[in-house]
């Protein structure tokens, strides 16, 4: 059943931030409201006293050779981010120390894709902590999305997805790819840090608010002869919010023990592989025969909106790195034929192509792609091949989108 998310949305959305919300799986929603109160709880004025908290220039994020047993630990090697002594920093700070389950829950979906992530940031020389953006944006769930129709990992709105590569269609989302999402998110930041003249923290406004936003916000404060660093600047109410979570969430990262939480695990190794499937295929089938569970497969591959991925391309997936083997062995014995699930329909008088896939719940381009039709010329007694999920029936049209988007 498609899951519809409501979390904070970015790629220039205005909306505001709802991490912690109802969007998570296996939870109850948990409200994320700014505490007026929080620093009375007295861990605010703890970090204040910190010789170390006061924002400053960080410099580039430093790598290394060393060999990291544990994921968190080699992203903290590369957090680069001036750290802030501000209300707002800490009073998100207190919320996550307040729902460690909500964290447990968010790093559990996150341990996917992580590695990955980290990796990209150290090839870019990009700070580690952006790695935690996913948890402010969508917790950490692919399948995420907002009012405004941001989606993914990254919530690029359906306008910026489209500038930075990430087509969408009736079989594919590409703002949900996992890697191409990626790849236009850091391009994105990479734009915007330039942007602002190297300031991440500006960017990572930008990256929420947009950038004429921010500009105007800074030249507002030039022309008052204010400061116009991130904290100085009088922008919109989830802006000003965005940040510090970010912010907040990095210093929880690199002193939990500080705050008495406890990370998961998380081996500092590739969880998932691309592997070439080399053409159109059952996502079900691929499931069924390489025993990887149907809802790791999909979280890996949340762009494929259907049963199977795309007749076009790219023919690709990922598969946990152990399956990777399975995952080959099952396509090199898999006949082309028995790729996708097929059923005949024999046309009748009044029926045309569009309806044919209106009664399937199959598009109207793969009808005639698998059938080589050109235009909408069908004749009663024609035979066609229509595609189906792993499971369905053509008695009934339900269940063609079991689990998948209508």
């Amino acid at each position: 059943m498609r899951r519809r998310r409501f979390t904070a949305c970015a790629g220039f959305s205005l909306l505001p931030l709802l991490a912690g919300c109802g969007h998570l799986s296996g939870g109850s929603a948990v409200p994320h409201p700014t505490f007026a109160s929080s620093v009375q709880r007295g861990l605010g004025a703890d970090l204040s006293s910190d010789a170390d908290s006061a924002l400053s220039d960080a410099g580039p994020p430093k790598r290394d050779a060393e060999e990291h047993g544990d994921l968190f630990e080699r992203m903290r090697a590369g957090f680069a981010l001036p750290r802030a002594d501000d209300l707002r920093v800490r009073q998100e700070i207190d919320w996550y120390v307040a729902h460690s389950a909500y964290l447990d829950r968010t790093f559990e979906r996150g341990r996917r894709y992580l590695h990955y992530i980290v990796r990209q940031l150290e090839e870019r020389n990009m700070p580690c902590e952006l790695a935690l953006l996913p948890v402010v944006e969508s917790a950490f769930d692919p399948f995420a999305s907002s009012p405004s129709m941001a989606s993914g990992l990254w919530q690029f709105i359906p306008s910026t997805g489209q500038r930075y590569g990430l087509d969408q269609d009736w079989w594919m989302d590409g703002r949900r790819d996992v890697l191409a999402a990626t790849r236009a998110a850091l391009d994105l930041l990479e734009e915007l840090h330039e942007e602002f003249d190297g300031d991440w923290l500006l960017a990572l406004a930008a990256y929420n608010a947009g950038a004429g936003s921010v500009k105007r916000a800074v030249e507002r404060n030039q022309r008052a002869g204010l400061p116009t660093d991130f904290f100085a600047l009088d922008l919109l109410p989830e802006t000003r919010t965005y940040v510090p979570r970010l912010l907040a969430i990095a210093r929880v990262t690199a002193e939990p023990e500080r705050f008495g939480i406890v990370f998961p695990a998380i081996p500092d190794a590739p969880y998932f592989t691309r592997v070439d499937v080399g053409g159109q295929v059952d996502l079900g089938l691929v499931a069924n025969l390489a025993a990887i569970p149907i809802e790791e497969l999909r979280a890996l591959n949340p762009q494929y909106k259907r049963w199977a991925t795309a007749p076009r391309g790219p023919h690709e997936l990922l598969v946990p790195t152990p399956a990777e083997r399975r995952v080959h062995e099952v396509l090199a014995t898999l006949p082309p034929s028995k790729r996708l699930r097929f059923v005949r329909h024999r046309v009748r008088r009044g029926d045309t192509l569009i309806g044919i896939a209106s009664r399937y719940g199959v598009p109207l381009e793969a009808l005639r792609d698998v059938n080589r039709v050109r235009g909408s010329l069908i004749h009663p007694g024609d035979e066609l091949l229509v595609p189906l999920p792993t499971g369905a029936t053509a008695a009934a049209r339900p269940s063609l989108h079991l689990g998948f988007e209508s």
